[in-house]
């Protein structure tokens, strides 16, 4: 059997979430089905990291796709041209994207469907990419997988799809994330934070991510907080950088945040081990992949209450409304004042984040597959 797979997400020191999904999911599915000839499809130059086994079969199909143009160019021409030489049975998509001209089975993976419900927080020509192109993959794709049954939902809601045919499986933390020593939270402390406590966000900085919410919040915050704590913000900025700078700079305790732009996943879980608390209060999620992270390393997490957040917490966190800064900023306060609720959390987060594996995902993913290949 030939099964292809979209591995164009798959960058080295990149692997930010659906090129996580895809990562993880891909090495393992690879490992454990020797007796299937992988043909992985990148669009630029790939690193021998990612060819996981002597089964995978790699080629550079051109030209790279980071554009609408190019995205259209490069599923509709020339991921059709390779599939017409290897004639796979199937094609495995986890970046929620597919050949609307091949007519190789596809297996889809849709992460979220945020554009529906942001539209104004994406740029203009992908807003109508993804409005015109991602309810066609829908109804084209043989079997959907999703992260949550929030993101299945919405799907089901949105693009009238059966629900018999989407999967979930799961995001999860990778190996990274783990609780560290105290004499090593205090050297990232030290390297960060000028030795200080700090709260962690990471979130690429995007309207959606309502980092502008977060920013008040913790400023109203720091009317009430004696220990001086401090905020680091994790991630670029993608879009809506002005309102956040502008915020930034009027605050009245802007010299306790610290930007560090994106770090190597290895700092990543360091930072948000050695924090006293995680703040994700997104406005839409399919997954919240930084919840289980935190609570993998055994940081208590304040999140939203809304979209699949709720759902991937349950109740080992501080659930708040994220349109609501007075909200948040209690939140932050009462974790701050209150060590009996962060160890509380602490420990349902530990137990919590064992319902998320990538080895659980990968089968999960698998038995999606085989629903096809019955």
């Amino acid at each position: 059997m030939k099964v292809a797979v979209n591995t164009r997400m798959m960058l080295k020191d990149r692997l930010e979430g659906i090129g996580r999904f895809t990562y993880e999911i891909t090495k393992r599915i690879v490992e454990q089905h020797l007796e299937i000839e992988f043909h992985f499809l990148f669009d630029r130059q790939f690193d021998e990291q990612f060819i996981f086994a002597k089964n995978v079969v790699p080629h550079v199909i051109e030209p790279p796709a980071r554009h609408p143009l190019l995205w259209y160019t490069w599923f509709e021409w020339s991921v059709p041209i390779l599939l017409n030489k290897i004639q796979p049975d199937l094609l495995l998509s986890m970046d929620g994207y597919l050949s609307l001209a091949s007519k190789v089975p596809t297996h889809l993976t849709i992460h979220d469907l945020a554009f529906e419900h942001f539209p104004d927080a994406v740029p203009f020509l992908v807003k109508k990419y993804y409005q015109h192109y991602v309810p066609k993959f829908a109804h084209n794709a043989s079997r959907i997988a999703t992260v949550s049954n929030f993101s299945k939902q919405d799907i089901v809601t949105q693009y009238k799809i059966d629900k018999q045919k989407i999967d979930v499986v799961n995001n999860a933390a990778s190996k990274y994330f783990q609780p560290i020593q105290e004499i090593e939270k205090q050297k990232i402390k030290q390297e960060f934070a000028n030795g200080k406590e700090f709260f962690i966000c990471v979130s690429s900085i995007h309207p959606r991510k309502n980092i502008v919410n977060l920013l008040l919040a913790f400023d109203e915050f720091k009317k009430h907080d004696d220990n001086n704590i401090q905020l680091i913000l994790v991630g670029d900025f993608m879009f809506g950088k002005n309102d956040v700078l502008q915020t930034l700079e009027n605050l009245q305790h802007k010299n306790s945040i610290i930007r560090t732009g994106n770090l190597s996943h290895e700092k990543i879980s360091k930072l948000q081990a050695a924090a006293i608390g995680t703040l994700y209060v997104s406005l839409f999620e399919g997954f919240g992949i930084p919840i289980i992270e935190s609570m993998q390393c055994g940081v208590p997490v304040i999140t939203s209450n809304c979209s699949s957040m709720s759902e991937v917490a349950a109740d080992a966190a501080l659930l708040v409304n994220p349109r609501e800064i007075n909200a948040i900023a209690e939140a932050i306060l009462k974790l701050s004042k209150d060590e009996s609720l962060r160890q509380t959390l602490i420990a349902k987060g530990l137990e919590r984040c064992k319902d998320f594996s990538w080895d659980k995902s990968a089968n999960d993913y698998w038995k999606s597959v085989e629903q096809i290949l019955l």
